[in-house]
């Protein structure tokens, strides 16, 4: 058995070229190995709502996945919002107890500055609310968080559209990463996709259907409802906010065009760049008279690279074709067609999301932080 082992050895040393399953073999050794050193990871968390409560679930029922594919484990340090204040845990939250609102074991902290070290964290992962007008606070969170070494990552729109170039350029001076996938579309991978994958490729413009909001109310107005009907319902069902203005008159959607023309396409626009009309102006009639020719109405978002470099943008209803693929977005949908100079029209988008698709972008996230430094 020797003299074969030997012979085998000897063989594979004087071939021109590894065998590939041996190749494979000390590849999967290697794995093995290197995920045999399970790296823990401190987490604090801006914001425990839906989505910051579904992040935590995912990241609990990811645990063994992430052990083993990334060699990755996790703990949360610290928690806050304007209800909770500053709470740590030095040691780390039991996830059922962060999700059944049990804080019994948290010692509190004075402010962000002071929370920071306190929970000796990692990553910051920044689910607060939106301020569509300034970003902040959640702009002074993530900077903060920058300044301190800790890579942020975050689920707000406010600080891509306010402040993305500075945060940006700071987390690099730091070798840290800002990071912000389920700031446009609930996690779906659009900004990877094109940082990642997509090299090489000239983005000339964009339209989608980027507000779930108004396609409920329009759809729930097809179906015979007023438009202060319809937008009870859409409130009944969670969709709509109290004040529904962000989402019915096309802030929301504009706040994402200028986000996603920041990041993907080098703007400097401005939410007031942006000329918008919302579906407040979509009646019965109007409605009506679509259906009858098997068209729909749904609140498009578009931006295009000008000849001269120039950006512009918009959003307002529009009455869509059967053959168009916005049309077919119902729902909670979303979607979105990137026109490049290789693909004419290269489609995303998402089904019925819900706060777990949101979560999943932070994950995809925080694993990208912590395993690029």
């Amino acid at each position: 058995m020797q003299g074969a082992g030997r012979g085998t050895q000897e063989r594979t040393a004087n071939s021109p070229a590894e065998s590939p399953f041996a190749v494979a073999g000390l590849r999967i050794a290697r794995a093995s190995i290197g995920r045999s050193c399970i790296r823990t990871y401190s987490l604090c968390i801006v914001g425990l709502g839906n989505v910051g409560k579904a992040f935590v679930a995912l990241l609990r029922d990811k645990e063994q996945e992430l052990r083993n594919r990334y060699g990755m484990a996790w703990r949360v340090t610290g928690v806050a919002s304007r209800r909770l204040g500053w709470l740590v845990a030095a040691n780390g939250f039991a996830p059922e107890k962060l999700l059944s609102g049990d804080f019994s074991e948290a010692q509190a902290a004075t402010g962000v500055q002071d929370w920071l070290p306190s929970t000796k964290a990692d990553v910051l992962v920044e689910v607060s609310s939106l301020n569509a007008a300034t970003g902040q606070p959640a702009t002074d969170y993530i900077r903060a968080a920058l300044e301190a070494g800790v890579h942020a990552i975050s689920a707000n729109k406010g600080p891509v559209v306010h402040a993305w170039r500075e945060l940006t350029q700071l987390a690099a001076s730091k070798n840290r990463r800002f990071l912000h996938e389920s700031a446009m579309m609930d996690g779906v991978p659009i900004f990877s996709l094109f940082r990642e994958t997509l090299p090489a490729l000239e983005l000339r413009g964009f339209r989608g259907v980027l507000n779930s909001t108004t396609t409920v109310i329009l759809e729930a107005m097809e179906a015979g409802k007023t438009f202060d009907e319809a937008v009870r319902e859409a409130q009944r069902l969670g969709v709509a906010e109290t004040d529904p203005s962000n989402d019915v008159d096309g802030i929301d959607a504009a706040v994402k065009i200028v986000g996603l023309t920041t990041v993907l396409m080098g703007g400097n626009l401005k939410l007031e760049d942006v000329p918008r009309q919302g579906i407040r102006g979509i009646g019965t009639e109007q409605l009506n008279a679509a259906q009858a020719s098997g068209e729909v109405w749904k609140l498009v978002s578009r931006a295009r690279r000008e000849p001269d470099g120039t950006i512009t943008a918009s959003v307002a209803p529009e009455r869509l074709q059967v053959s168009d693929p916005l049309s077919t977005v119902r729902g909670t949908s979303l979607l979105i067609g990137f026109e490049t100079d290789i693909f004419p029209e290269l489609i995303i988008g998402e089904r019925d999301p819900g706060p777990q698709a949101t979560a999943y972008g932070l994950l995809a996230d925080f694993i990208t932080a912590v395993r690029s430094t």
